[in-house]
């Protein structure tokens, strides 16, 4: 989890402006998913929730978010991953 994409890879691998899925999973505790899409939001400086989906582990004590926000640059996935990587809670992001 150390280990960020690297610039080069991000805008061979990926079309910029345009979609980028963020996918994080957490332990259920003190709103993990909405801290998650809060996170996103704010990161991105988006007016609303970016477009999110929210799965519950089978023995409950994790939640998987998938987040699907617009993005200008390959910057602005890096800033995203590096606010996420922050967070209380946090297992692992792919």
């Amino acid at each position: 989890m150390d280990d960020l994409p690297r610039i080069e890879l991000l805008e061979k691998t990926h079309a910029f402006p345009g979609v980028y899925v963020f996918k994080v999973i957490g332990r259920t505790e003190r709103a993990f998913a909405e801290r998650v899409v809060a996170a996103v939001r704010d990161e991105l400086a988006c007016e609303v929730d970016p477009p999110f989906r929210v799965r519950q582990a089978a023995g409950g004590r994790h939640v998987a978010v998938t987040v699907e926000p617009q993005v200008a640059t390959a910057h602005q996935v890096l800033a995203v991953y590096r606010r996420l990587r922050a967070m209380a809670g946090l297992v692992m992001f792919l």
